[in-house]
């Protein structure tokens, strides 16, 4: 178990070139999804992989181990060795756990304080009047299905045609629960400290979903492509203004000129290096896992030998 629980907690390095190569090779909504895979999957095997070397230093304490009813310490479990990484695995557990439970209800008071300034109305767009331009999707509690905000300076900013792609793209967001994407990857990222270079490539990701969703709405990319670029050129200051809540997407946000280059067809196709990239990210989950796997059932025939039990039982 000593080798192979440490291969979780070394793939997500390993992943991130990968990851990074992803979201320009892929289509947005396969990078999307093997993106959210992939941060999901490394950081649940990551914590297993710190649980799993809490066990052998645990019962190296008489109470756990009378617990356990271990007759003999477990095979190659020096004190001197297992005690230490059990306690720094603890911490991180604990670090772990702190920084997750911080971080969800910190997204759930943000949806609930996030009320729409402006004309009250229930229905999907609230304009706020705001000479700043700015707009977002925010995103719903449970059985809502969100809202599309948006300022009075960002509507003046842009010509009818502009506008219907702007909200296209916002309303994209909003069908798609792109919001649940990145708080997978916000929270997989408090795993394994690895994993926070998965969210910007994952952030990319769900402004090209809805950068697609939008030129298909309006039957025209160019003007898709226009819409964001003017509206992110004259929210420059956007993203200064108060009470936006983080939780929120919005159309400006991200590399802008990558996004723009791809709708127009100007991007070079790196399939080659998506089918690399993809192959990559699905080896370090493969990998991940079985290691895991690995060692659990290694941990898991000790324990059994340290019952006095034949490991085959």
């Amino acid at each position: 178990m000593i080798y192979a629980v440490w291969v979780p907690l070394l793939m997500p390095f390993v992943a991130v070139p990968a990851a990074r190569r992803l979201a320009d090779a892929l289509s947005p909504v396969r990078a999307v999804r093997l993106l959210a895979s992939t941060a999901v999957g490394l950081g649940l095997f990551s914590t297993l992989a710190l649980v799993l070397l809490v066990v052998p230093g645990a019962t190296q304490l008489s109470a756990v181990a009378a617990v356990g009813e271990l007759v003999k310490p477990l095979a190659d479990a020096a004190p001197d060795v297992t005690v230490p990484l059990a306690a720094a695995a603890v911490a991180l557990l604990a670090g772990c756990a702190v920084a997750v439970t911080r971080t969800a209800r910190r997204h759930w008071a943000e949806l609930h304080r996030a009320g729409v300034p402006g004309n009250g109305s229930d229905g999907e767009l609230a304009v706020v009047r705001d000479s700043r331009p700015d707009a977002y999707a925010l995103p719903g509690l449970p059985g809502s299905p969100g809202r599309i905000v948006v300022t009075t300076g960002m509507l003046r900013a842009l010509d009818p045609a502009e506008r219907d792609a702007l909200l296209a793209h916002e309303r994209a967001h909003l069908a798609g629960r792109h919001h649940l994407f990145l708080a997978a990857a916000e929270l997989a990222a408090l795993c394994h400290p690895a994993l926070r270079f998965l969210r910007a490539p994952m952030g990319y990701a769900l402004e090209r979903c809805a950068d697609e969703a939008a030129a298909v709405a309006v039957g025209d990319r160019r003007v898709a492509a226009r819409a964001i670029g003017r509206a992110a050129l004259a929210a420059h200051v956007a993203e200064e203004i108060e009470g936006r809540p983080r939780v929120a997407l919005a159309a400006t946000a991200g590399p802008v000129p990558r996004r723009v280059a791809a709708l127009l067809g100007r991007a070079t196709p790196r399939p080659r290096v998506g089918r690399a990239a993809a192959a990559a990210l699905l080896a370090c989950l493969a990998l991940s896992g079985a290691a895991a796997l690995d060692a659990t059932h290694d941990l898991h025939s000790s324990i059994e030998v340290a019952q006095g039990e034949s490991p085959e039982h």
